[in-house]
């Protein structure tokens, strides 16, 4: 750090599409407030960059789902969110958006730097069109059948089923979500970054000069980089977003990925006019909070991205986070699977430091976690209520019952009372080891070790049996208690900023800076301290099981979602039907497709001949349990590769309402090649 005059920490931008979730918060949110509030209590120059992402398909869907603009909806939540980070008490310096003047200034300066120097390549492609709407579909507006798992809701980006990244053309039976309507190809020009040309300065400067980053983010560029990259997009055709700086370019805006790390920048230069000082000046240290979904666009895409501009800094470090999941199962925003902050704030006043003490006791750090309702009530009540404020509420109670809220001089020091102000030296050194590592998780558990030392203190001395008979003793038991608790105000500070406010509160004791941690003399004999209240409450059985109650209702409303039948399709004349040749067909042979956790190769004897399928079975039939089984197959289905196997024909199956598959059958042994109809 020594090297560095200062930091720059950004946290990604969250989507101003909905409201923020724990999982926002574990991944990318309280591990960088911690750390930003660590530094400026070291009197470090530091910034806590945020903002919202307003641009993108998501913004633009949601949108026209709900009839009105995409500014209305960026506005909602983009006041809702930034809200919630100020309740919560996520200290930013600036939280910005990307479709400010700014932004859209500083963004389209970017691309016209690096057009100009000739970084771009123009390519024209075919990509997707819808006719009936006259416009060309973004990757998002398509959907269509997964060619790795067979998924049939995939997106033109990714499939969401197998988490597989694909382009709208590799789809099966693309659809446009606009209309419903089969898409057709046509030419279109677009910019793109080369990134393959940027292959080997990132494989030096990733994996030989950052072998330091934590092992999830070093891993996933290493196998980016290993299977070889290739040039992105920059622009695309779309209405929403920052229009691209060039002429005779009407209709196209910067790709969102592109333009949204640069908010990075313009919520800087929005900030201070010393912007510069943070974005281009070597002695900055520039740090990227995010989570695992975003690891490739901090750590290949961007550093491509400043390095072609030319006059940036590229950033020292991306302690990104792994997922948060929630009573064991994966958060879903469709699914209203979340515990939403702007609801939590709601259900627990006062409780901010709880859920932040909690998210970072479960930091999903190195794996994802799992956050549950039973865990948070067992750690307020177990640990900041037992441990921290059970040891602060001793102290402060009875210095007021002994010697009337003031601190006594030290009479005596015993080699015991010695070692317990040592340890807090010890603490500090171990906790701010773990910080500087970005191990958020093991530096709560160190600070709160404090709390746990000065318990047992307490408890071993007991100084309520020995006041009548030595009082001079207590003035030194309750004088180092009361310099732990005020070392505590310190330590704790970073991760419990609300409470540690409280606390200063009831000791008269105005906020310390980092280095005076460990000191034994915080509080000189004399101080007045005030009257305490309760730093934390216990949280009782129906306050959880309410919260519990809602997670059941919302299963219970999405089962309800899934059983309701789908309406029926448009209707089709009889020609139509009887294009389809749907046989009965015998499975001969099944096994797994390898490195695929749905796949099913198959080869069936249809009565007209013997082929191969690839089918999404896997997850409900063990291949041994399908030999001499019979199915309907649709043998007339044009051919298409899935994981390099040409599959030819589909096997049809009923999709459950929970989303299970079961085979389509006849209900007794026909002969194979029988026709279905």
């Amino acid at each position: 750090m020594a090297q560095f005059k200062r930091t720059l920490i950004t946290t990604a931008l969250p989507y101003a599409n909905g409201p923020l979730h724990i999982g926002h918060l574990a991944g990318v949110y309280v591990p960088a407030d911690i750390y930003a509030r660590y530094l400026r209590s070291k009197k470090e120059d530091v910034l806590l960059i945020g903002g919202s992402d307003e641009h993108g398909v998501p913004i633009t869907l949601k949108a026209k789902n709900e009839g009105i603009t995409p500014q209305d909806v960026v506005d909602k939540f983009h006041n809702l969110i930034k809200e919630s980070f100020e309740k919560l008490g996520i200290s930013f310096d600036i939280y910005s958006r990307t479709t400010s003047p700014v932004h859209h200034e500083t963004a389209s300066e970017f691309f016209r730097k690096m057009y100009n120097d000739g970084k771009f390549i123009e390519k024209i492609t075919e990509q997707y069109y819808d006719q009936e709407n006259g416009q060309f579909l973004a990757d998002r507006y398509i959907t269509g059948t997964c060619p790795r798992c067979g998924y049939e809701k995939a997106y033109g980006d990714q499939c969401e089923s197998c988490g597989t990244s694909l382009s709208p053309t590799e789809l099966i039976n693309p659809t446009s979500m606009i209309s419903g309507n089969k898409p057709v190809l046509k030419e279109t020009k677009h910019w793109y970054l080369p990134l393959d040309q940027y292959e080997p300065w990132l494989k030096k400067w990733i994996l030989e000069d950052h072998k330091e980053w934590k092992p999830n983010v070093y891993g996933q560029c290493k196998s980016w980089l290993d299977s070889g990259l290739q040039p992105r997009a920059v622009t695309r055709d779309l209405d929403w977003g920052v229009p691209v700086p060039v002429e005779g370019t009407e209709g196209k805006v910067l790709y969102v990925w592109f333009d949204a790390p640069i908010g990075y920048i313009s919520a800087t230069k929005e900030l201070t006019p010393d912007w510069e000082k943070y974005w281009k000046d070597p002695e900055t240290r520039l740090l990227h909070f995010i989570g695992k979904d975003n690891i490739v666009f901090h750590c290949i895409i961007f550093p491509c991205m400043l390095k072609a501009e030319g006059s940036f800094i590229l950033p020292d470090n991306v302690p990104a986070n792994e997922f948060l999941n929630l009573e064991n199962d994966k958060i879903s925003t469709s699914r209203n699977w979340a515990v939403w902050l702007h609801e939590y704030l709601e259900d627990f006043p006062g409780k901010e430091d709880v859920l932040k003490y909690v998210l970072t006791a479960n930091a999903p750090e190195s794996k994802d976690n799992d956050f549950t309702w039973k865990d948070f009530q067992s750690r307020n009540n177990n640990e900041l209520v037992a441990v921290l404020g059970n040891f602060v509420n001793r102290v402060l109670v009875l210095t007021h019952k002994y010697f009337n809220g003031e601190v006594q001089a030290v009479t005596q020091l015993l080699p015991y009372d010695e070692q317990a102000l040592a340890a807090i030296k010890e603490i500090r050194k171990e906790t701010e080891k773990s910080l500087e590592s970005f191990r958020f998780r093991e530096a709560q558990k160190n600070a709160m070790d404090l709390a746990r030392l000065g318990n047992k203190y307490l408890a071993d001395e007991e100084p309520w049996k020995i006041f009548k008979t030595n009082p001079d003793r207590v003035k030194t038991i309750l004088n180092v208690c009361l310099q732990i608790t005020a070392n505590l105000t310190i330590v704790l500070d970073p991760f419990l900023p609300y409470s540690m406010q409280k606390l200063r509160s009831y000791l008269n004791f105005e906020k310390q800076e980092w280095q005076r941690l460990g000191e034994s003399d915080l509080l000189s004999a004399g101080h007045k301290i005030n009257k305490p209240g309760l730093l934390f409450e216990k949280i009782d059985d129906d306050t959880i099981e309410k919260q519990l109650q809602k997670l059941l209702n919302t299963k219970m409303e999405n089962e309800l979602k899934n059983n309701a039948s789908q309406p029926a399709k448009e209707s089709i004349d009889f020609d139509d039907f009887g294009k389809m040749d749907i046989r009965a067909g015998t499975i001969l042979e099944a096994e797994k497709v390898p490195k695929t956790r749905k796949l099913l190769k198959l080869k069936i004897d249809t009565g007209i001949d013997k082929r191969t399928v690839v089918s999404g079975i896997a997850e409900y039939y063990k291949p041994e349990e399908l030999i001499g089984r019979q199915v309907s197959i649709l043998v007339n289905l044009e051919p298409k590769k899935l994981r390099g196997i040409e599959s030819k024909g589909m096997i049809l199956c009923a999709e459950n309402a929970d989303g299970t598959l079961s085979i389509v059958a006849p209900d007794q042994k026909v002969d194979n090649g029988a026709e279905i109809k």
